[in-house]
């Protein structure tokens, strides 16, 4: 019973975990700012930039996805950089995710909008 069908998947693997190893080198130094855009009607859209290069973007942005219920994507932005993208309002969420992980401390998170 040690082996479940050949299903090797099942175990649980933290996301972060070689991130956190590294955190003292790389720590975050810039700001992150998170803001809201309106779509259309009551749609909106939470943008995170910021975020530092030596973190995986795409393995954060599916963790908060699989978190927060929600769809987001990462985009290559002209002026900013590579940019997180989630549907709906999510500031609260995301300060409080970025804190929790150790990304980033509250004075460094700069939320806008509304």
């Amino acid at each position: 019973m040690t082996d479940p069908g050949g299903i090797t998947n099942l175990d649980k693997k933290d996301p972060f975990a070689d991130v956190g190893e590294e955190q003292e080198d790389t720590a975050q130094k810039e700001d992150i700012h998170i803001r809201i855009q309106q779509r259309n009607g009551r749609k909106t859209l939470t943008t995170i930039q910021g975020i530092s290069q030596s973190y995986d973007l795409k393995r954060i942005i599916r963790v908060v996805k699989k978190q927060f219920h929600c769809n987001g994507t990462v985009i290559m932005h002209s002026e900013y950089g590579e940019v997180l993208q989630l549907q709906g309002d999510q500031r609260k969420n995301i300060k409080q995710f970025l804190t929790s992980i150790g990304l980033a401390t509250p004075e460094q998170i700069k939320v806008h909008g509304f």
